[in-house]
């Protein structure tokens, strides 16, 4: 039997019924995140004071259940996760002491990117940079060079997001016109931050205190990037213009469904559903895979695999003509076909596909 793609808007008034949250499931899942986190960062602790470099293979779990804890600081940002906005509020805070990620601040950019997600006339709101063909083949050489840098994987899921967490969270850029809020929230988690590192670095030195979570945040962060980036950066993804951009559309189409071993969805809290969050993002992540069990057409909705996952790197840039995302190989191919093909009805190229050719 054919299953049709389902209609969005209306499919987003049929989900409202899985938004109500469960006190007692959020309560659960802070704590079997929190403290295996805490007991597994301990023993690190215990492991490198005593030289015992092997603890270090610990930081792969503490990782994952550190961006486990960032995911259920993401639904108190969405105000999901428990049924009072102050619960919401101040465990998303102190999570983000942990996290290096000052809540409010966050949660205001964040509520943006839902907002734009996939218009390509209002980017620039917690996405990933994403130029058309177009506007690459028009930027200067020297430009041209910075976005293929800022897209190659070692910036992108190595420097990046330790750019990001470590030192770009410790102002609030980009909101300075934003009245004095995103600056409490940001000098609030840092003042935070600083009293709790401090408080270990007299209890267990500089050294150990570095050694232990450097590696556990760094690595978080980068699968952080990671999950963020196949979620919206995978081929078959939708953006358009302002005259036909759509909400509905633009989140059930623009998001991916990634798929995932279930250990890994456990760790990721089911943010792998995400077409489904963005469709409607007030769903606890704990109830994300009811929506997929009683509504099995969504499944195959943007699903893409792990290994599928892993073809979604070099698609840098957005094709306005076949709608989807490509290479910057596959964008020169097709300029310079395009360019054939104007050559031979006897018009000259653009300053752009030189460039590009270049």
């Amino acid at each position: 039997m054919v299953q049709y793609p389902p209609e969005a808007r209306s499919l987003a008034a049929l989900l409202a019924r899985y938004r109500q949250p469960d006190d007692a499931r959020g309560i659960f899942e802070l704590v079997i995140t929190a403290v295996p986190f805490s007991v597994i960062w301990a023993l690190m602790l215990v492991g490198v004071v005593r030289g015992h470099g092997i603890g270090l293979l610990l930081a792969v779990p503490a990782a994952g259940l550190l961006v486990r804890l960032f995911m259920i600081q993401h639904d108190c940002g969405h105000g999901s996760f428990f049924r009072s906005r102050l619960a919401n509020d101040w465990i998303g805070r102190a999570i983000g002491v942990v996290t290096l990620t000052p809540y409010d601040y966050w949660r205001r950019n964040h509520a943006r990117h839902h907002a734009s997600s996939g218009n390509l006339d209002h980017r620039g709101s917690g996405d990933i940079d994403t130029l058309t063909v177009s506007e690459f083949a028009a930027r200067s050489r020297w430009r041209q060079i910075l976005y293929r840098l800022y897209r190659h994987p070692i910036v992108m899921f190595g420097v990046g997001p330790t750019y990001l967490f470590i030192l770009r969270h410790r102002l609030p850029i980009g909101m300075m016109r934003n009245g004095w809020q995103p600056w409490l929230s940001t000098m609030g988690t840092n003042v935070a931050i600083a009293v709790l590192a401090a408080g270990m670095i007299r209890l267990v030195g500089l050294g150990p205190f570095l050694l232990v979570h450097l590696p556990v945040m760094i690595l978080a962060a980068s699968i952080g990037v990671w999950l963020f980036y196949v979620q919206h950066q995978f081929e078959n993804t939708s953006w358009s213009r302002d005259e036909d951009w759509s909400f509905h559309e633009a989140a059930l189409y623009g998001s991916s469904h990634y798929h995932l071993p279930w250990i890994l969805r456990w760790f990721t809290a089911n943010i792998g559903v995400h077409h489904v969050h963005h469709l409607c993002s007030r769903i606890p992540c704990y109830r994300l895979p009811d929506v997929l069990r009683d509504h099995p057409e969504l499944a195959n909705v943007g699903r893409i695999t792990l290994v599928q996952s892993l073809r979604c790197v070099p698609k840098a840039l957005w094709d306005e003509k076949e709608r989807r995302l490509i290479s910057f190989r596959d964008a020169k191919i097709g300029l310079v076909a395009r360019h054939t093909r104007t050559q031979s009805n006897g018009s000259v190229a653009g300053p752009g596909i030189r460039r590009l050719n270049s």
